[in-house]
Parts: structure tokens; sequence; C-alpha cells
């Protein structure tokens, strides 16, 4: 990699202009909407998705609901290292919309805040050789250690001078694979590449905040470490920016589903279920009642529950017996 006046290897596809033009069109429905500013459940909601994704694609294995009891203040038995780690991801992420995404200090500072009490070389470069894994399965070595400071100086060198003639949908997918490439830090690259696209992308839309594009990645994570492998292998990013963009299409139609669900169609019963509610953490009927302030069983199944099941809105965790006292139902 030249230093000076470096260009990350890229070219403008079809299928990514017209990936662009299809995001383009939905983040405006979305801004439009207004949906997250007027709810705050659905941001928090999608923020703590986002961080699970982020952390489980690194291993860490507590489950959503603990991560929001973690970030809740309340005790969770588990890895002391995994708790930690919530705890710093959900600070870093609520810093969003007030660092620079251009600033190189500002991405050590919250690599600082990141790995807090975590790793040993917290908010500085590495000092030793990487390699890129997708668990045990080495995807490439990074570059040695002593040309990071000047390759992440080229990069976002590029940034500041391409932000004025490249979308942001592609300059922050071709971050995001340039920054895994170069794996500058010892530790917590892959949540710092995620964390820094949503970043930039926030810069462009500030939505992007409150979207779970990391539940996206987390979902094919198999193709999240292919196409950084095919890249790899091509010398340029293309593949990359094609699967990001693919992901984020995704991630907005997910977030347009969630914010139509208070259509008229939907009774104000259904849309109070759904409120108290968040996705893919199991309640109980008890559990939903009690966050509802219902007494009445009959009520709540025929107002609540069974007018949501059968808009599959919510499903049953065990579908097959119905009335089973170990039922449970998901949002989804």
């Amino acid at each position: 990699m030249e230093m000076e006046n470096y260009i990350p290897p890229f070219s403008i596809t079809n299928t990514m202009l017209s990936l662009v033009a299809d995001i383009a069109e939905k983040t405006g429905r979305i801004t439009n909407y207004r949906s997250f500013e007027t709810k705050p459940y659905l941001r928090r909601n999608n923020r703590i998705r986002s961080i699970h994704s982020s952390l489980a694609i690194e291993a860490n294995f507590l489950s959503l609901d603990e991560m929001k009891s973690v970030i809740d203040g309340k005790t969770v038995i588990g890895p002391e290292k995994d708790i930690q780690e919530v705890k710093n991801t959900y600070q870093a992420y609520d810093m969003l919309g007030k660092f620079d995404p251009y600033s190189i200090s500002d991405l050590k500072k919250l690599h600082g805040i990141m790995t807090y009490l975590t790793v040993q070389e917290s908010g500085v470069f590495r000092t030793h050789n990487e390699g890129v894994f997708n668990g045990d399965v080495c995807i490439f070595m990074a570059p040695p250690p002593q040309f990071v400071p000047g390759q992440m100086q080229a990069l976002f060198d590029w940034m500041r001078k391409a932000r004025q003639t490249v979308h942001p949908l592609i300059l922050s997918s071709v971050f995001h694979y340039e920054f895994v490439f170069i794996h500058p830090f010892s530790d917590g690259n892959g949540r710092m590449a995620r964390l820094w696209q949503t970043a930039l992308l926030s810069e462009w839309n500030p939505a992007f905040q409150y979207l779970p594009l990391e539940s996206r990645i987390h979902e094919f994570q198999d193709g999240y470490y292919n196409a950084i492998s095919q890249c790899h292998g091509n010398g340029n990013s293309d593949a990359f920016i094609e699967f990001m963009l693919d992901k984020i299409n995704l991630t907005l139609d997910r977030a347009l589903k969630q914010i139509s669900e208070k259509d008229a169609y939907l009774t104000g019963a259904v849309q109070n279920l759904l409120e108290v509610m968040e996705y893919d953490v199991p309640y109980t009927a008890a559990q939903l009642m009690t966050r509802l302030g219902l007494k009445s069983k009959d009520n709540f199944r025929k107002l609540y529950l069974n007018p949501a099941l059968e808009k599959g809105l919510i499903v049953m965790r065990i579908p097959d017996k119905p009335t089973s006292r170990n039922q449970t139902y998901i949002r989804k």
C-alpha cells in the first residue's frame, strides 16, 4: 500500500448503483416517518440488537436478554469479560453522533472505550502480527504492525478527500473492508469496523444510529467472511461493497416493517402488546400481562395475544403445543 495519495482499489458496479438507489429511497421513507423519534423503545431495542449481534460475531455468548439485563444494571451470571464487553460496547454506541468518524484520534478514543478492561493494548495500534479469523479458520494475515500507522493515516486521508465525490454508502463499505484488512488493533477490530461504518452512515442519515445493520451481518456471518476473503484474493473491495449494500438494504426492509406496524389496521391493544415486547426475547403470557397491567386472561388472549398471533406479528416458541405450560411468545 503506497502511503501518499492512496486510493483503495474498488470499482462502481451496476449492482452497487441499483442498491444505492434502493437504499436512498428507503432511507427517505424512514426519515419521513420520523419513526425513531416517536418510538424510543424501538431505538433502544434496535441499539441492543446491534450490540448483541456485533458481539456474537466475536464469540460473546451472552444472550440478547442477558445483555439487556447488563445494560439495565442487573446482575447477570456469565464470563466477566463478556459482561464488560457489553458495557463497553453500549457506551461506545451511545457516542454515535458525538465523535468525528474522519478522525484517527477519535477512532483510538472509541477503541479505548470499546475494549476497556478487556485487552492490554486498548486505544492504541497493535505492536505485533495479527490475522483475520472466522472461528478457528484464518482468512488472511494482516500487514506487519510497523505499517499500520501509515496505512491508517492514508485510509483516513483518502476518506476525507473522497467524501466529496464517493457516496457515503460506498465510502463506508470501502472503509469497513480496508479497516478489516489493515486490522489496526490487537483486538476489537470487527466491532470497531461495524461501529465506524454505522458512524459514517449516520452522518449521512441519522436514522442509521438506530438501524441494527449488525444483526444482518450476524445472520449472514459466513457470507461476511467469504466476501472479505474474496476481496483479499481479488485485490479489490468490490465483493464486500456489494455484500454490505445488500445487507443495508435488508436492514431497511426490516425497519420499514417495524415502523409500519403502527398502521391503522392494528388495534390499540395489539399496538400496546408490540410496544412492551422486545424483538427476539421470549415472554410468557403472565409476563406480558404484567407488562400490560392486565388481570383478565380471557381479555388478554381475545384482544391482544390471538390477533397478534393471527397477523404473524408474534410467534409461539412451541407451536405444536399451543397450550403448553412452558409456552412463550416472541416478537418477530
